[in-house]
């Protein structure tokens, strides 16, 4: 046998053994970390989501590689003193399923989660989301603002970009390659990548205690979830150049939190250009703070969320 043949034949047997380990150590995870709540299904998708609390409605959208898990290791609880709190994982994430038909873009996402909270009876809620999410609260007060108090933003993702996202969520999008990445690679060697991946989003300041615990971090190398997170990286700038546009036209009030030594999701390209535009948002910088504002800042912000919702109703 020609030496490069044997060299692919290795290759495939060792991603062949990393498939099998991934299939294996995503049973094991999703038996340690399994749905925390309820389902619902809307447009023939099945959403996950958890309630808390009794009160004016307030509903959680969380982040990229996260699920509805952050927000029970930080700001629900508090929320859930003085609130009805309603925390979904978004479509592909956590325990929701991923749309058949085509990537569910922020718009598409605000509206399976619109369709939900009326099946649900939540009428009028404060809408907040983290990262990723702050485009899926901006397109749900732009196509259902009738059914919406106002919108919080927590280092929310507002206006297209320059550059990539990262060449893992490259390599998920290609055709055949992509598949086999996500299948084999992506779980074993995320493993040992997590605690910097967490640390990155947490800089410059520390991990909160016992935060990949608490969050069910590891749930994001699942295969599925994976290449759901990627494909929402990918595409999110080129949608927002779309919806950015737009955004005079949002009549609630805005509440836009930001960390001052964010540089995944910085104030300066988002929340402070959406700001000048909006004299109905309103903005709060934290000092020191990055991008994972609600862990390190919970307190605080589960404060500015309540005074903000307590001017809504």
């Amino acid at each position: 046998m020609p030496f490069a043949l044997k060299l692919v034949v290795l290759l495939f047997f060792v991603l062949g053994l990393m498939a099998i380990y991934t299939v294996a150590a995503t049973s094991r995870v999703e038996r340690a970390y399994p749905p925390t709540g309820d389902f619902i299904t809307v447009q023939g998708v099945r959403l996950h989501y958890v309630t808390a609390g009794d009160g004016p409605p307030i509903v959680l959208l969380h982040g990229a590689s996260a699920s509805l898990r952050d927000f029970d290791a930080s700001i629900l609880p508090g929320l859930a003193r003085h609130h009805r709190v309603i925390a979904f994982d978004r479509p592909g994430y956590g325990y929701s399923d991923r749309p058949a038909d085509g990537w569910p873009d922020p718009a598409r996402q605000a509206t399976l989660i619109h369709e939900a909270l009326r099946t649900l009876g939540v009428e009028k809620p404060v809408l907040v989301g983290h990262s990723w999410a702050g485009s899926v609260v901006l397109a749900y007060l732009l196509n259902h603002p009738e059914d919406a108090s106002g919108g919080v933003l927590l280092a929310g993702v507002v206006n297209p970009w320059q550059g990539g996202v990262g060449w893992t969520a490259d390599v998920a999008g290609w055709p055949v390659i992509g598949r086999i990445f996500t299948s084999s690679l992506v779980f074993p060697l995320g493993q040992v990548f997590l605690n910097s991946a967490i640390g990155n989003v947490f800089a410059p300041e520390p991990p909160t205690p016992g935060y990949r615990t608490r969050t069910g971090a590891i749930l994001a190398l699942r295969p599925p979830a994976f290449r759901a997170s990627a494909e929402d990286l990918r595409n999110l700038s080129r949608f927002l150049q779309a919806q950015s546009p737009r955004y005079e036209q949002i009549d609630r009030p805005l509440l836009l939190i930001t960390g001052e030594r964010d540089t995944i999701v910085p104030a300066w390209n988002h929340a402070d250009r959406l700001a000048a535009r909006l004299p109905h948002a309103r903005g709060v910088d934290l000092s020191g703070a990055g991008h994972a504002l609600h862990h390190t800042r919970a307190d605080e912000i589960v404060r500015l969320i309540r005074d903000f919702a307590r001017g809504r109703h």
